[in-house]
């Protein structure tokens, strides 16, 4: 049986990433209460690579992200930060939906990657 491993988050009740087996999920938002989507997007993405790195892995490794936007109209924004953040050699699938999302958050990402193991 492959053990789960759980990195603690900002609250007993949910984990920053979790590994099992070869795979890691982890989920991000931005902690900045600035209603500026670039501002989110690109601290959110950074906290996804922390997340990355604490569980022994980096973006390159990404599998999937699914980004929940809270206005779609703001998306060309959050794209702009994607490109400068994302590795380019080895970008992975992507869905953006357009959710509801609780405030000030205006954007949040759930991600799977692979360990390097």
């Amino acid at each position: 049986m492959l053990p789960i491993t759980r990195f603690t988050g900002m609250t007993p009740t949910r984990s920053r990433a979790v590994v099992h087996g070869n795979l890691i999920f982890t989920v991000a938002v931005a902690d900045t209460a600035e209603l500026d989507m670039r501002k989110q997007a690109a601290e959110t993405l950074a906290k996804i690579e922390r997340h990355l790195k604490d569980a022994g892995t980096d973006k390159s490794r990404l599998l999937s992200c699914t980004v929940y936007i809270a206005d779609m109209a703001l998306k060309p924004q959050m794209n702009e930060m994607w490109d400068q953040w994302v590795d380019m050699d080895n970008p992975p699938q992507r869905a953006c939906i357009g959710a509801t999302l609780e405030h000030p958050h205006m954007i949040e990402i759930v991600a799977v990657a692979a360990t390097k193991d």
